[in-house]
């Protein structure tokens, strides 16, 4: 009988133990509601309570009216932060995003008549990819953090990637093993080119990397994750894939070990998952990151991202999925694979075949491994590998290629696509929805139109979003304003149904008399002569809405875009103008194309997000000596122009139009490729493109390692600058594009 007491008393104190663990959580979830109320609504965060309701399989928010308070419930410290702006996008018609905030609230708040419920349809709501890491995120402190944290539980995400400060957790591994700081130094990359060292692509590239930044961005990590998991959210933390040190081959030189190469980088050295040595490293690195970090159990690992596995025997591909999870369970029983389905997408994904997919995917258990469907609205790898098998699967958004930051997007495929998947019994076991850019903080009306899909199950109606989105952004309406918008929807955010990512403008790329030049492809899915219309209506409200930020911010965007897609015309007339020898048109028309670069710069130079001082100087500040301060800001210019050394394949991947890269890069490298045209003339001769080549290879290279300084301060108005370039250029492009 006492025997049966003492189980009782213990299974009693175990319940409490629990009950008391889970009131603590809601406590901590609704402080994090809190502050995120008082660093965004200062002035009205005494009107709003928060309360945590009980936790159901789907998270889901109320809202409602009581007394003069707005109270905000959920399921979760990210659904109390999701009715917050909730609230303030239906009631108080506000928006915010990364770069424009329109909180104009009344000092009495409106009040909410009936109680708002809203549920989600997806448990797993996910953010971020590898490359996101490093085309946007290279140089964030804790300032910006704590800004995109806010941001992702406001819009519903509650699993981000969290890949910050694993550097330093390899270092205590690999030392661990015996390796030295000398074997170690050829290992890590520099900080801009963490996410391909990570995923197993390089080695070495743009380091050595200084000590400080580990140690830095360890305390980082720890602030991140303890902000993101005070929302209740599940950071996902990095697992091992077999990258090991050049040095691994000779300390151990009886371990199976292969080289990879990824594009035209030094070969790398993988573990063999069948080695028994893969589970042990596996196992040590996830303990030492768990030690370091906590853990909520999910862990990423993309094996063979963008490498050929060394055959399609099923057996092999079966046993590599067993290894790599047993490496996780081995350190915590209760680990859950997540793997970006990039694999089945890329260029070679014709290798994975349905025995090949079957084999990697069914050696795990349905329950403990989720695929990210990484760009199903362009490829959705889903209705091809039979919805991955009974995996839970997320359908993501990309959008987004190198950080180029033109105006582009798919809205019909995010407006309909996630819905349609929803409701599709070919879906199988369909999770979660996820956004999986290779970069943010560009085209923010395409990003929350995909957030949108989070806390609904039905289509999104494209034009009556629009409306909405708009008078929420500009703080009023406009028929004009509707009118530029379904333009935009039509033209720059239809995507094209044959082009899988942005369109570049030739102004970005190596200089050539091509359309298109390596990463810089120009075709457009629409004639540009129909955005000019959207531009003239944006024009004509310029005065009306020159108060709003995020107007002004589209208003630029806009503008800079139909000046990019004249440039790549007038680059074309230059082009067949000498090779024709009309010389009086060529010099005509190669002094407009720089002409248009050096007013793009000035239009972009008015805001802070388009500079290129703004990457630059945030790439230096981490720099605690002249050294790191120099190696930083070569690592911040080499990722965005050669990418790698200068003979680089991937050389102009990472294009930007802002503001001091158009004048100070692609302005010189184009002034460069006309006084080779022109001698070419003078002499006579037919130019020598191989010649140039080789001679512009070493002039960005010099670029990117000589040390400038870079103004991260905008300068000038917005709507002044607009108005000056569409005075200078509308009728010019409205006569040219008409003919």
């Amino acid at each position: 009988m006492n025997k049966f007491k003492n189980i009782g008393i213990c299974l009693l104190s175990l319940f409490l133990l629990c009950a008391q663990w889970g009131q603590a959580r809601d406590i901590q979830q609704e402080k994090a509601v809190k502050g995120l109320i008082e660093r965004l609504l200062p002035s009205h965060s005494s009107s709003f309570e928060v309360r945590h309701v009980e936790k159901s399989e789907k998270d889901y928010f109320e809202i409602e009216s009581v007394g003069d308070k707005i109270v905000l419930r959920g399921t979760s410290g990210v659904a109390i932060a999701s009715a917050l702006n909730h609230y303030l996008r239906e009631y108080g018609k506000c928006q915010i995003d990364w770069h424009s905030r329109n909180i104009n609230l009344p000092g009495e708040l409106p009040r909410v008549e009936k109680k708002v419920v809203k549920e989600t349809p997806y448990t797993y709501r996910y953010y971020f990819n590898y490359c996101t890491f490093n085309y946007s995120m290279s140089w964030w402190d804790w300032e910006r953090w704590e800004k995109e944290i806010d941001f992702m539980a406001l819009n519903g995400i509650n699993m981000p990637l969290a890949l910050t400060g694993q550097n330093i957790i390899w270092d205590r591994v690999y030392k661990r093993l015996g390796f030295t700081e000398k074997d170690l130094s050829t290992f890590f990359s520099g900080p801009a080119y963490f996410n391909w060292f990570w995923m197993g692509n390089l080695d070495g590239w743009g380091g050595p990397l200084p000590r400080s930044w580990m140690e830095s961005h360890e305390e980082l990590q720890k602030k991140i994750l303890e902000r993101e998991r005070s929302f209740g959210m599940i950071p996902i933390l990095p697992a091992f894939t077999g990258h090991v040190p050049p040095a691994f081959v000779k300390k151990f030189p009886q371990a199976k070990v292969k080289k990879t190469k990824w594009v035209d980088y030094p070969e790398v050295y993988v573990l063999d998952p069948s080695d028994p040595m893969f589970e042990k490293i596996g196992a040590s690195f996830l303990t030492e990151m768990i030690k370091t970090y906590g853990t909520n159990h999910y862990y990423s690992s993309d094996t063979f991202n963008e490498n050929k596995p060394p055959t399609n025997d099923s057996t092999y591909l079966n046993d590599i999925s067993k290894k790599i999870f047993g490496a996780m369970t081995q350190a915590d029983p209760q680990a859950k694979w997540v793997m970006q389905g990039w694999i089945f997408v890329y260029s070679g994904s014709g290798f994975w075949g349905p025995t090949q997919t079957q084999a990697l995917l069914n050696a795990i258990p349905d329950d403990r491994m989720i695929v990210l469907d990484l760009w199903t609205e362009c490829r959705p790898a889903w209705k091809k590998k039979n919805a991955f098998y009974g995996k839970q699967w997320l359908w993501c958004m990309l959008n987004n290629f190198g950080g180029n930051n033109l105006m582009y997007g798919r809205m019909d495929e995010i407006a309909n696509g996630p819905s349609q998947a929803l409701h599709d019994p070919a879906a199988g076991n369909l999770k979660g929805i996820g956004l999986t850019p290779e970069a943010i903080e560009q085209n923010p009306v395409i990003y929350e139109m995909m957030l949108d899909n989070i806390w609904r199950t039905e289509a999104i109606d494209v034009k009556a979003w629009l409306r909405d989105y708009t008078r929420r952004r500009y703080g009023g309406s406009d028929p004009r304003i509707d009118a530029a918008w379904n333009i935009l929807y039509r033209t720059v955010y239809s995507g094209g149904k044959e082009h899988g990512g942005p369109t570049a403008s030739i102004i970005a790329g190596r200089p050539t008399f091509n359309k298109d030049n390596n990463w810089t492809e120009t075709h457009k899915p629409y004639a540009t002569k129909e955005l000019l219309p959207a531009w003239k209506n944006l024009m004509d409200c310029a005065q009306q809405f020159a108060g709003s930020d995020g107007f002004r911010y589209d208003l630029v965007d806009v503008t800079r875009q139909v000046m990019a897609n004249y440039a790549d015309s007038v680059q074309q007339l230059f082009s067949i103008a000498y090779r024709k020898k009309n010389y009086k048109e060529y010099e005509k028309r190669s002094v407009e194309f720089l002409e248009i670069i050096s007013d793009m710069d000035k239009l972009l130079a008015t805001r802070k997000e388009f500079l290129l001082g703004t990457w630059v100087n945030a790439a230096k500040k981490w720099g605690t000596n002249a050294d790191e301060v120099k190696l930083y800001e070569k690592n911040a210019k080499n990722l965005i122009t050669t990418w790698g050394g200068k003979d680089s394949k991937i050389h102009d991947y990472s294009w930007r139009l802002w503001s001091g890269m158009l004048e100070n890069y692609y302005r010189p490298r184009w002034q460069e490729f006309f006084n080779f045209l022109d001698d070419a003339r003078r002499n006579n001769t037919q130019p020598d493109f191989g010649s140039f080549d080789k001679y512009i290879k070493d002039w960005e290279w010099k670029w990117v390692n000589t040390p400038m300084s870079y103004s991260d301060e905008p300068v000038g108005n917005e709507t002044v600058e607009a108005a000056r370039i569409y005075k200078k250029y509308y009728s010019r492009m409205e006569t040219f594009f008409s003919r």
